[in-house]
């Protein structure tokens, strides 16, 4: 194992769960959104208010290969768009990486969100039923660069203990 990598839509969880199967595995973790604003010096609200997605995206794209053409053993945690955009898809499954799709509903989504709207650039502005809508279209979107993934792993009613579990079975 070389990388194992986590996408799915915002507010699944990706870098909590990073973080417990960094700890369980004994291989560091990097969060794709914290070496965004490392490099920047911005935080990812900050960019999209002053660069916009574009910039954001393309920021994200140079520092997402990079990070999974080093050598290291690593855990990472992606952003909710890192697989839909500029090809990154194509390095969910390469150089003995691992990608693990966090799969959750649209409800378990959008009960999520309620509460950390604010720290969300692309749903900060919106109302509850624009937020709906939203994630719909954008989960409908998305769901061809998931399901690139290697492993799809539902994460609805599960505590984060378990979905670890569960990945460290399919990474057996």
């Amino acid at each position: 194992m070389k990388k194992v990598i986590l996408i799915g839509y915002m507010a699944v969880g990706k870098t909590t769960i990073a973080k417990l199967l960094s700890e369980k595995m004994g291989v560091k973790h990097v969060d794709l959104d914290n070496l965004i604003e490392k490099k920047t010096n911005l935080t990812v609200g900050e960019l999209f208010k002053q660069k916009g997605e574009i910039y954001f995206r393309k920021v994200e794209h140079e520092i997402f290969k990079e990070v999974i053409q080093n050598d290291d053993n690593l855990i990472i945690s992606t952003g909710g768009g890192t697989p839909c955009y500029a090809d990154n898809y194509l390095f969910l499954n390469v150089n003995n990486s691992i990608s693990i799709y966090l799969n959750a509903s649209l409800p378990l989504i959008l009960y999520r969100l309620k509460s950390e709207k604010k720290t969300r650039p692309l749903v900060a502005n919106l109302s509850q039923e624009e937020l709906k809508e939203f994630v719909a279209k954008h989960l409908f979107e998305r769901s061809y660069f998931y399901n690139k993934a290697t492993f799809k792993v539902a994460i609805d009613n599960k505590l984060p203990d378990v979905i670890v579990e569960e990945i460290l079975q399919l990474l057996d």
